[in-house]
């Protein structure tokens, strides 16, 4: 079987490289052997969300945010494309301060983003504990069912000549894929976008894997507007050496509420771990009381691929020179997926960008493989 490009990875980022490089007139061929977006993508929140922690990030977040606004008319409803912004929560004076550096921040760049005071919040998010400093809105701000946003992107795909391989890949080389059986599929590039398994089939890349878990609640229409996030989940992002938890909490246009969130490293296993399920349960309840009364429904996990600097591997993989890398995004591969996969495309193609490749290419964060 011969192809243009063969992405690895049927996630929600491997499906928007897919689309993405069809849509360019590429013959393409996906190699995923599970279902389509459920591995990490699955355990993604989906929150569709711009971000301040360096300027590549924003510029990555602010570029996808833009691009997942223009086919939200496009998705089907079970994708649940949901505009319902953001809220970051500060708990105190010293997070209100984060609260005005954001603002900053955002306002300068062209976001809208508005400062709320304790009134103001509560006003927005009756089932906020009393007592909250306040809290920055992010109108532009959105959330998707990640997993059916997934299916989509496929299916587009595929509608554009897109061929699907069930099967897992053995190994990548510069002239295509070996599978499991010993089969050989050959083209002209290889995109590896297998998240934290990328490290499988390319040992060399500096990438962890971060366990997270999730709760899904019931339907409860009303009791929660905005995805939510506590200004506190910034330490709790930038840990790398032991386990955490933050308060993190969506709307689902079901009525359902997503909760997260907890970060491990060091952990292969993908069992539920009930202390740290209670551990983000409390933080969470802690923030709004009255989800002590709800009812879950489901628990599961997932593993986040993470860099050392907190950006992903975007680009032509060193050692190599047609296989490329859509993969180290962390918390944030549902967010810039739709970026990623139009940055690897232009540098596949040779195209200008919108915004600049360089922070993203794999070369900074590995050595070059022998």
């Amino acid at each position: 079987m011969n192809s243009d490009a063969i992405v690895v990875g049927g996630g929600i980022v491997g499906t928007a490289c897919a689309l993405e490089l069809a849509t360019s007139g590429l013959r393409v061929t996906l190699i995923e052997p599970s279902v389509i977006g459920g591995g990490a993508t699955a355990a993604g929140m989906g929150h569709l969300a711009v971000m301040d922690d360096s300027e590549a990030q924003f510029a990555l977040t602010r570029y996808s945010q833009r691009l997942w606004h223009d086919m939200a008319e496009h998705l089907p409803s079970e994708a649940e494309y949901f505009p319902c912004g953001a809220v970051w929560v500060a708990a105190d004076g010293e997070e209100m301060e984060e609260v005005y550096r954001k603002h900053r921040y955002y306002s300068a760049r062209g976001v809208p983003a508005e400062v709320l005071d304790s009134q103001a919040l509560a006003e927005a998010e009756p089932n906020l504990r009393e007592g909250l400093a306040g809290g920055l809105l992010l109108r532009d701000d959105a959330v998707i069912y990640p997993p059916c946003a997934a299916g989509y992107l496929a299916a587009e795909a595929s509608a554009r000549g897109m061929r699907m391989v069930p099967a897992r890949a053995r190994d990548v080389s510069d002239a295509g894929v070996r599978l499991e059986d010993g089969t050989r599929l050959s083209s002209q590039f290889v995109i590896v976008a297998t998240g934290a398994a990328a490290s499988q089939l390319i040992p060399h890349i500096t990438i962890q894997p971060r366990k997270g878990h999730l709760v899904i609640t019931d339907r409860y229409p009303g009791f929660l507007r905005h995805q939510l996030i506590e200004l506190g989940y910034l330490k709790s992002a930038h840990s790398i050496d032991s386990d955490s938890v933050a308060f993190n909490a969506q709307p689902r246009l079901t009525g359902q509420i997503l909760i997260g969130s907890s970060r491990q490293y060091a952990v292969e296993d993908s069992v539920v771990e009930p202390h740290m399920l209670s551990d983000m349960l409390r933080r969470a309840v802690e923030y709004m009381p009255g989800l002590v009364d709800l009812s879950a429904i489901r628990c599961w996990t997932g593993f986040r691929a993470a860099t050392p600097d907190k950006l992903p591997l975007i680009g032509l993989c060193p050692g190599f020179a047609s296989v490329y890398l859509a993969t180290g995004h962390e918390g944030l591969g549902i967010s810039t997926s739709l970026a990623t996969a139009r940055l690897l495309a232009d540098s596949i193609l040779d195209r200008a960008s919108a915004i600049s490749r360089e922070p993203y290419l794999p070369e900074r964060s590995f050595a070059t493989h022998a």
